[in-house]
């Protein structure tokens, strides 16, 4: 095995990408827009959601009511008719109508249980859960405070001090950043190399390597540094002026130490995805097969959902998955500044892991050549 023959044909593959401007988007985009729109748009989180008030009473109380919802949870109330209220949300204008009835603050006063209509547009599911309960509480806390003639905060017979470590202003943002970098290193690591494999084969160079003075092993070993040269150069400038700099979410660890942890993971999922691309025939087979692959891996590594909140069975099985490891070691230096004296075992998960990789993808793409 020659050092001279993996970096020419590595340097070859990088021309190559470069002629395919569908894969240049993807990275283009997988290390900016789409991290800045997964830190910036939360489906989870109530903000700015579009509500309406039909006000029939015209009362003190009513006033207060719809004065209590305001920025950043709700955008502004309109103040519309009865008859607007079906056609705006038939439109998709409102997501939540509240009908105060005529004579609400009397009814109220008299001490009957007047009753006020909330309609929820729930097609829209992670508000319409969310912001029917915000809605009840802060309508219930101002009739209780109009009813009770001041105000005051609830008293607990146990007070909860609370001190958030490691994201201090509890935003949402901030982890929907980092966690799509690193879904993004392990998804664009499988789909460049296995699409470089199959574009050889398309194109008919695969023949041509063949007949040249290269080993298998040199071939494949090209193929692994030049795409994951690329994508961890993607992933270092999408980290520092994009979850850095423009979103500014703050890194607490080394970047130099997570760069590290990052190629070894491309090591592995490179292997990966030349393994995967010898099973498949063609692109749009690959491209099925990596639904089969990607989706169970990124769910099931912890990167969208706790691993503690899998079954136990689940979490064994997935131990096996080198980004399982890279979730681990990646949220760790992070977002709680590890050093190498915490995330060393993960270090060497992902080394283990990577070179069983490499030897089932090599003994595959032996046989891919044949």
């Amino acid at each position: 095995m020659r050092v001279a023959n993996i970096t020419q044909l590595g340097i070859k593959e990088l021309r190559g990408l470069a002629r395919d401007p569908m894969l240049v988007v993807l990275i283009v985009y997988a290390f900016t827009l789409s991290i800045y729109t997964a830190s910036t748009a939360m489906p989870e989180t109530l903000n700015k959601a579009a509500i309406a008030v039909v006000d029939e009473d015209q009362s003190p109380v009513s006033s207060r009511i719809i004065t209590a919802f305001y920025p950043p949870y709700f955008s502004i109330p309109k103040l519309i008719s009865q008859r607007e209220m079906d056609r705006r949300m038939d439109s998709g204008l409102d997501t939540f109508a509240l009908d105060i009835p005529p004579n609400f603050q009397r009814d109220l006063l008299a001490g009957r249980s007047p009753t006020i209509q909330l309609n929820v547009d729930a097609t829209r599911m992670s508000q319409a859960f969310s912001g029917g309960g915000y809605v009840q509480s802060i309508v219930s806390s101002e009739v209780s405070e109009f009813v009770n003639r001041y105000r005051a905060a609830m008293t607990v017979p146990v007070e909860l001090t609370l001190r958030a470590r490691f994201n201090q202003e509890l935003n949402k943002g901030w982890f929907g950043a980092i966690a799509n970098v690193i879904s993004s290193i392990t998804m664009l690591s499988i789909i460049l190399t296995g699409a470089a494999l199959i574009r050889e084969r398309e194109h008919g160079t695969i023949e041509h390597l063949l007949v040249m003075p290269v080993t298998p092993t040199e071939i494949m070993l090209s193929k692994i540094w030049s795409m994951g040269l690329v994508v961890l150069a993607a992933s270092a400038f999408s980290l520092v002026f994009v979850v850095q700099g423009v979103l500014a979410v703050p890194i607490e660890g080394s970047l130099t130490l997570f760069l590290f942890g990052a190629a070894l993971h491309l090591f592995a999922m490179t292997c990966m995805g030349i393994f995967l691309a010898t099973i498949a025939g063609s692109m749009p087979q690959f491209g099925l097969l990596l639904m089969l692959v990607l989706l169970p891996l990124q769910v099931l590594s912890g990167g969208v959902t706790p691993r503690e909140s899998m079954p136990q069975i689940i979490q064994d099985i997935m131990l096996a998955a080198p980004n399982t490891h890279f979730v681990i070691l990646a949220q760790s230096i992070l977002f709680r500044g590890a050093g190498v004296d915490v995330v060393w075992p993960q270090f060497a998960a992902l080394l283990v892991t990577g070179l069983a990789f490499f030897y089932l993808a090599l003994n595959r793409f032996r046989q891919f050549l044949k």
